[in-house]
């Protein structure tokens, strides 16, 4: 499956679950009834997934946790607040560079209209994923910026 279709699916469980639920609950609420409604829908789901990394030779053990990992290929970050600071898609687009994937969400549960709650966030300089392999990884990192450059 394409990262556009697994974001598609992950998106239209998201506006799905907030119609049922509505804005108010807490962020673990809607975590669990995600995970869920992906399994159903035929995903691979990972939750609490731990993230280490290397900075400067030394080994960086179990940094930070991605809340939702789907299909090992696109990470999700939620949030159930008013607003969404421009922290939190710094902080995803932090999550992708560390762990080596391209495309994250993040899904603000806590909107009036799902709609105002998504976020899609690219590391790397690609405008349109479609038609990319979901296996497509970076090549390396370019040191400026921390982003990476999929092959093709």
């Amino acid at each position: 499956m394409e990262l556009n279709e697994i974001s598609g699916d992950i998106v239209d469980a998201a506006v799905s679950i907030h119609r049922a639920l509505g804005p108010g609950l807490l962020e673990a609420a809607y975590e669990l009834v995600l995970v869920s409604e992906l399994k159903r829908r035929g995903h691979r789901v990972e939750s609490q997934v731990p993230v280490s990394f290397e900075y400067g030779g030394t080994k960086i053990e179990n940094a930070f946790r991605i809340d939702v990992l789907v299909d090992g290929e696109v990470v999700v970050e939620l949030k159930s607040t008013e607003r969404v600071s421009p922290v939190h898609a710094k902080q995803l687009k932090t999550y992708l560079v560390l762990s080596g994937r391209r495309l994250g969400l993040l899904l603000n549960f806590g909107m009036e209209s799902m709609k105002d709650g998504i976020r899609r966030v690219l590391n790397g300089d690609v405008p349109d994923l479609k038609g990319l392999p979901t296996t497509a990884l970076a090549e390396g990192r370019d040191a400026s910026h921390g982003a990476t450059e999929a092959r093709s």
